[in-house]
């Protein structure tokens, strides 16, 4: 009896056409975390802009006071006001570093910071919640904690 041995071959299609299937899984992970980076690249945004507005309505107004809350990505541990440079007087702080600086118009951040500094506001589940109020009289805005 003649055996003989078994042999596996690979056409050079075959060997292709994996190659190709692993770098399309690699490109579609890759395209799903750039997604989910400028996602969180938005939202943060949307934060800044939105507290903008809310702030501009609360400069505007002759008085009043308004509890907001905050949509941030969960990397973001704390917000903070902060006048240590004129260039900015609010970072959003992960646990290890700053992700953004950015400047809010019309606060009184002399207020703010009178008693902290920086005066850090943390995120919780994804919120920041704050109070932004104006007496009659003051010319800027205060934000603080909601307690």
């Amino acid at each position: 009896m003649n055996y003989k041995r078994g042999q596996m071959k690979l056409s050079f299609g075959m060997i292709f056409s994996i190659i190709l299937i692993i770098i399309f899984i690699a490109f579609a992970f890759y395209a799903i975390h750039k997604f989910l980076e400028l996602q969180r690249t938005i939202e943060i945004e949307d934060f800044s802009n939105k507290l903008q507005q809310d702030v501009d309505k609360m400069w505007k107004s002759p008085k009043g006071s308004s509890n907001e809350s905050y949509s941030l990505p969960k990397r973001i541990v704390r917000i903070c006001f902060t006048n240590e440079d004129e260039s900015y007087n609010l970072e959003l702080l992960s646990s290890e570093m700053v992700i953004k600086r950015t400047t809010i118009e019309h606060i009184d951040i002399a207020e703010i910071i009178s008693e902290e500094e920086p005066y850090c506001i943390l995120n919780i589940d994804k919120k920041v919640e704050l109070r932004l109020f104006k007496d009659f009289g003051e010319d800027l805005v205060t934000i603080t904690r909601l307690e």
